[in-house]
């Protein structure tokens, strides 16, 4: 099978790269002009230069594919233009799914996220089914990936085989930028996390979102969407696991979210006059304010999505973070 992945230069995306190959699918990638291509460099790949805002690119990278895997996102929480965000998240799906639509592709899997999905007020998991409102969703990025979803789900009504898949917090190796989740762990390794907030997130090895991807695409029923997750961690719990796979401490000093919140904002207009993403912003501090906690078991019963211990996806993180550091 041909497959198509945009996004392949990402943390997700290269991942997925990775297990189509090791399944030993032919994989075209939808690379932009300014990418950075590190995280696929001797990989056996066909590379399609476009943006998934460029509907001709995208029309002759999906042309001759059989299943298409959109991963293509920007996963950011400040420091850009809404609109750059809106455009690449919902118009650029909606362009990506199109020309699948056009080009009879047999298999789509869109990569939505577990931000576009409601959280439980009593702290408990939630699941494909916990109602969110988009009027109380934290931020831009956030609500991108909600109306994303729903132009997925939309084309699955009208008949595209499209399988919607939404991944926790995943670590792992090629998180090249990083991600916002993988910058938590190279703070912790650079000792730059003297405090931390009291929050809660679902932690999941990248490698098996990958292998989640691959199974939605073989097995996953068209129009459902499926949580691709492991381990639910209070953020106390994730720096002590930290602490133990990389010999470094853990901060003691927790943090209550709302006094930082008016810190928020002078992080990101500092941010926006450096150029640089800001570690601390309103929407990552809104996010803190409830825990993110999720449960897979959907994935895991209908898709057989595999469950590494949290710790041992941690474990992987860490040594990929201090080989790149390292020139491994």
């Amino acid at each position: 099978m041909k497959s198509l992945v945009t996004g392949g230069t990402g943390f997700i995306g290269a991942n997925v790269v990775r297990a189509l190959l090791e399944q030993g699918h032919a994989v075209r990638v939808l690379v932009r002009p300014a990418s950075d291509g590190s995280s696929l460099a001797g990989l056996p790949i066909e590379t399609a230069v476009g943006d998934v805002c460029d509907a001709g690119a995208v029309r002759a990278a999906v042309r001759g594919c059989e299943a298409v895997f959109h991963v293509a996102a920007r996963y950011v929480f400040g420091g850009v233009p809404a609109e750059a965000i809106y455009e690449a998240n919902v118009e650029g799906t909606r362009i990506v799914l199109q020309a699948a639509w056009d080009e009879g592709i047999e298999r789509v899997v869109h990569t939505s996220s577990v931000a576009a999905l409601g959280w439980r007020r009593d702290g408990q998991p939630a699941d494909e089914t916990t109602r969110v409102d988009f009027h109380r969703v934290a931020g831009h990025y956030k609500r991108s990936k909600l109306l994303a979803q729903a132009v997925a789900l939309e084309f699955a009504r009208r008949g595209l085989p499209v399988v919607v898949v939404s991944p926790s917090f995943p670590v792992g190796p090629y998180d090249v930028k990083p991600t916002p989740t993988g910058q938590v762990i190279v703070d912790f390794l650079h000792r730059r996390m003297p405090a931390y907030v009291q929050t809660g997130m679902n932690v999941v090895a990248v490698e098996d979102v990958a292998r989640g991807h691959i199974l939605a695409c073989e097995k996953g029923r068209a129009g459902e969407i499926y949580i691709l997750g492991g381990e639910n961690l209070t953020m106390k719990q994730l720096l002590e696991l930290l602490a133990e796979v990389s010999g470094l401490p853990a901060p003691r000093m927790c943090l209550p979210a709302a006094p930082l919140l008016p810190l928020s904002y002078g992080t990101l207009a500092l941010g926006a006059l450096t150029r640089r993403t800001p570690r601390l912003t309103p929407d990552t501090i809104r996010m803190a304010r409830h825990p993110m906690y999720f449960d897979p078991a959907k994935a895991i019963g209908e898709l057989g999505l595999p469950q590494t211990p949290a710790r041992e996806a941690l474990c992987r993180a860490v040594s990929w973070f201090r080989s790149r550091e390292e020139g491994g």
